[in-house]
């Protein structure tokens, strides 16, 4: 019986309160990675990941790499990729290990949820799962999509047939369709969830949690369905749910693509993506990024360590770039930060605020997100959001007992 230590939610600022979008440098990894690091604020050991979602980067390769180093956890440990929405998620969670991070990742509509699980916290375990074929929506291999869009068929034959084949109660919360629907299919109100697929389920753990509401929680999709039975504990909710702005139209220049350099790319990998410094053996300076130094003797030094770098800072120096450039979508704010406490400005672009909007001195974190995708590749590195935006609309941590 799996016990939750924490639960994080991410949504991201841009769409509407009811519904959010990725902005145009996220993608699931980097929404992954909001999740994790907030359900990592309890500061719990982490031993295992699962990774839930329909909408992964990279399917013929791995996301592995990209999420661990995000999180700042060690890249030796074991990540599972699964492909799947709601039902898939709680699966993972009602047979997860201690220690294990659970992230369900959405990208329509956008949202990341995480749970940790431990030797005590917050009891889940399993009380359904019906696997039923009805493919009413498909994807193929190229992504494209058909809808056989027959709602009555999905609702008779799908949801209301899995519920009845589960032989449950009548779950409290039901996570992976529309609120309108969840309320007719849940005993009493529950709360509307901000999305519908892979992070429903934890976005409802997480309020169920908080409301102190304990019951049968189902996830569904098509008709498949899932079900965990959540009894009494205790557990820490931290949600980075800033308030919604409208994602504004920019302009957007043709132009040829940089190709990628798979060798550089895997050179700077580490040292951009963990967010991290050169430091040679002698020197109490940091390099960022990390390079090579001449000694009094002209004698090359090649030999560093690379030390983890601060996430927050001051904006040292700021502009907008206004210009359309080829391949970028313009105007965009470009700022210098001055990393705290270790002498160390970096450049970097702005994220979740429109271009102006940072002056100098504001302070902010640098987040993970996608700075390019080359080659069909996608390139990741950090951008700095201002304290304003998560400010404005984030939730207070909570412990849910």
């Amino acid at each position: 019986m799996p016990y939750i230590a924490s639960i994080g939610t991410y949504l991201p600022c841009w769409g509407t309160p009811q519904r959010r979008v990725v902005g145009e440098d996220e993608d699931a990894i980097t929404l992954a990675v909001e999740a994790g690091r907030a359900a990592l604020g309890s500061g719990a050991p982490v031993e295992y990941v699962v990774l839930v979602s329909r909408d992964l980067p990279l399917v013929e390769s791995s996301n592995a790499a990209v999420l661990l180093a995000g999180l700042g956890l060690d890249p030796e440990l074991e990540v599972t990729e699964r492909l799947g929405g709601a039902p898939a998620t709680l699966d993972a969670l009602s047979s997860a290990r201690p220690r294990t991070l659970i992230i369900g990742v959405d990208i329509e509509p956008a949202g990341a949820a995480a749970a940790l699980t431990a030797d005590r916290g917050l009891q889940v375990r399993t009380s359904a799962r019906v696997a039923r074929s009805l493919p009413v929506r498909t994807r193929n291999a190229t992504g494209i999509v058909h809808d056989y869009g027959d709602p009555r068929l999905l609702r008779e034959r799908g949801y209301l047939a899995s519920l009845a084949a589960a032989w449950v109660d009548t779950p409290v919360a039901v996570a992976g369709v529309e609120h309108g629907l969840a309320t007719t299919l849940a005993a009493g109100a529950s709360a509307p969830l901000p999305t519908m697929g892979a992070s429903a389920g934890l976005f409802a753990l997480a309020s169920m949690a908080e409301s102190e509401t304990t019951g049968i929680l189902v996830g569904v999709e098509q008709a498949s369905l899932s079900g965990i039975a959540v009894a009494n504990g205790r557990t820490e909710i931290h949600r980075r749910e800033p308030a919604a702005q409208v994602l504004t139209e920019r302009i957007f220049v043709p132009g040829s693509d940089i190709p990628i350099s798979l060798a550089a790319y895997e050179r700077a990998f580490d040292a951009k993506v963990r967010w991290e410094a050169g430091k040679h053996a002698g020197s109490d300076e940091l390099d960022f990024p990390p390079r090579y130094h001449i000694g009094a003797d002209g004698a090359l030094s090649t030999d560093y360590e690379l030390v983890p770098l601060p996430r927050t800072g001051t904006v040292y120096t700021e502009v907008t770039v206004h210009i359309p450039v080829p391949g970028l979508k313009t105007p965009y704010s470009l700022v210098i930060v001055e990393l705290d406490g270790v002498g160390v400005r970096a450049l970097v672009k702005v994220t979740g605020a429109e271009p102006g909007a940072v002056d100098i001195g504001e302070r902010g974190r640098l987040v993970l997100r996608r700075v390019a995708v080359r080659s069909g590749v996608p390139d990741y590195g950090y951008a700095f959001e201002p304290d304003s935006t998560s400010e404005s609309g984030d939730k207070a941590d909570t412990e849910a007992a």
